[in-house]
């Protein structure tokens, strides 16, 4: 008779479930019960069931980083993956390699868990969104570089307001870098304050093509935006929850243009009319005006002559006096401009230098500047201040 421990017998048992080859792989549908998700390792703990049966199930990290949605309790879930036992419990459990909803798709079951998340948040109310401006001189677009949505948000701008500048951010729109670089973008236009209007989006298709614009950090991004976003992800009917939480939400990537700025030419026929109507309206009111100034005129001649002339008599006298203020205030502004002249003009007479007993020699009419223009016997005359002098050179001597 063999005798096993515990250890052995769990042991043993975990043997014989590993090894049979239809448990190593098999698909499994219940209902979600007891779900857990352990905090410090990210590992899944549930307990599937259906009305007669329970088995106890785990999904490790690295597998359900890779679901879409997140698993809830009464979701009924179609899973694959192997069957083995525990030996510390000695319990048998599934090890979920793979898990989908049952009968909807995973990715509507993601789209509906973040819609409903983010909405009870207050995010996708009213009150939060912004105004779009009416003529922003910036258009910053946010997609691919590569694709249609560019092109045809382009001709539109270009056609409808080229006026306004266009501020390009490219981007993956598919795929899993798709999701950051749309928030990077996003960060990076409200930081440079680069644009006065986003358009933020993408062409059409399936829904995992459209899928980085349902991420929740992508409506978190266009949420917090301080610049005003048009999202204009997919065609006509499809929604994104990036649509929800945007300030506006434009079918097409051709409408989301149309919306971000006005049309040049109406904008232009709404000038002028208002020009017009205002200019017709200041021409009635100032012939009203004219007609009532010269009623008013015509019955003050007739009613009292003396009183208009005494009136054109005092605007006379008050006008003289101006003018005479005014030519003594520049009257005195030239004496003292002309003093100012004169004592500049004195300082420089030769006369002001003589004064202070200085000469000037000249020799032949003209000034004697260096000693060595004079030779012994040489005829000049000293002008003095109050006078003259003739003189012959003795000698000269030049400094040593």
């Amino acid at each position: 008779m063999t005798i096993l421990t515990v250890s052995q017998l769990n042991t043993y048992v975990k043997s014989l479930l590993d090894a049979d080859a239809h448990l190593r792989s098999i698909y499994v549908t219940g209902e979600i019960s007891n779900f857990s998700d352990h905090y410090r390792t990210g590992h899944y703990y549930l307990t599937l069931k259906d009305a007669d049966a329970a088995v106890r199930a785990v999904m490790f990290r690295a597998e359900n980083s890779r679901l879409r949605f997140r698993p809830e309790n009464g979701m009924r879930v179609l899973v694959r993956g192997r069957i083995s036992l525990y030996p510390r419990d000695g319990q048998y459990q599934m090890y979920i390699d793979d898990m989908q909803p049952d009968g909807i798709g995973a990715l509507h079951v993601a789209f509906e868990q973040v819609k409903q998340r983010l909405q009870s948040e207050g995010l996708f109310d009213d009150s939060r969104k912004k105004p779009i401006p009416r003529c922003p001189a910036r258009v910053g677009v946010i997609t691919s570089p590569t694709g249609a949505a560019l092109q045809d948000i382009l001709h539109i701008l270009a056609r409808r307001f080229p006026l306004a500048k266009v501020v390009f951010c490219p981007v993956q729109v598919q795929g899993d870098a798709a999701a950051p670089q749309i928030c990077e973008a996003i960060r990076q236009m409200n930081a440079q304050d680069a644009a006065d209007v986003l358009i933020v989006g993408r062409g059409g298709g399936s829904l995992e093509d459209l899928w980085a614009f349902n991420e929740e950090v992508v409506a978190r991004a266009v949420a917090s935006s301080h610049i005003p976003v048009i999202s204009a992800v997919g065609h006509e009917t499809d929604f994104s929850i990036c649509d929800f939480a945007a300030d506006l939400r434009a079918p097409t990537p051709s409408a989301a243009a149309e919306l971000a700025v006005p049309d040049e030419t109406e904008e232009r026929a709404v000038l002028y009319s208002f020009a017009m109507r205002t200019s017709r309206a200041m021409a009635a009111r100032l012939s009203r005006e004219r007609l009532t100034l010269q009623h008013t005129a015509a019955l003050a001649n007739v009613s009292d002559p003396a009183r208009l002339l005494h009136g054109r008599r005092l605007t006379l006298d008050a006008a003289g006096e101006r003018l005479e203020h005014a030519m003594q205030n520049r009257l005195a502004r030239q004496k003292s401009s002309l003093s100012l002249l004169c004592g500049k003009l004195d300082a420089l007479s030769p006369l002001r230098v003589l004064s202070r007993g200085y000469t000037i020699a000249e020799k032949d009419g003209s000034a004697v500047t260096h000693a060595a223009a004079l030779r012994r016997g040489d005829q000049i005359l000293l002008r003095f201040a109050d006078g003259q002098a003739s003189c012959t050179v003795d000698e000269t001597e030049e400094p040593q």
